[in-house]
């Protein structure tokens, strides 16, 4: 985990969502810090709290292996004293779906560390009252 130099939080945010397209778990936890305060909440899931809990949250999610396209919307960046808060809407589409799913609402938060951007914080929500967009924009 932490193994990659990420320059910026925005590349840091690219490689997590590219990570998440790919199903590739080492990829993913490369862009989280290797600290025990790491938090991931997963849509409707509990708090995940720390690099083994956060793994293996991961490694259930990729089980079945890549089937998700992201294209990130309405990025809000807050960025203060090395820390760096993403607020985005996630547009998700699952492969053999036709439309799709519904936005999601995702907080991520990026501390700067000595080898660069590191994921501290991943929370994903449905947003309530949006419906599906008719078709996805570009991706990231």
């Amino acid at each position: 985990m932490g193994g990659n130099h990420f320059e910026t939080a925005i590349a840091a945010e690219t490689a997590f969502y590219r990570a998440f397209e790919n199903a590739d778990l080492e990829e993913m936890m490369g862009v989280w810090a290797a600290t025990p305060d790491i938090v991931c909440i997963h849509p409707a899931g509990p708090r995940l709290v720390g690099p083994v809990q956060v793994r293996e949250s991961w490694r259930r999610i990729f089980a079945g292996g890549p089937s998700m396209q992201f294209a990130i919307d309405e990025r809000q960046v807050t960025e203060c004293r090395g820390l760096a808060l993403h607020v985005v809407h996630e547009l998700i589409t699952v492969t053999g779906e036709a439309a799709p799913r519904r936005p999601i609402i995702a907080t991520n938060a990026y501390r700067l560390a000595a080898g660069g951007w590191l994921l501290v914080l991943h929370h994903a929500s449905p947003i309530a009252g949006v419906q599906a967009p008719a078709a996805p924009k570009s991706v990231h």
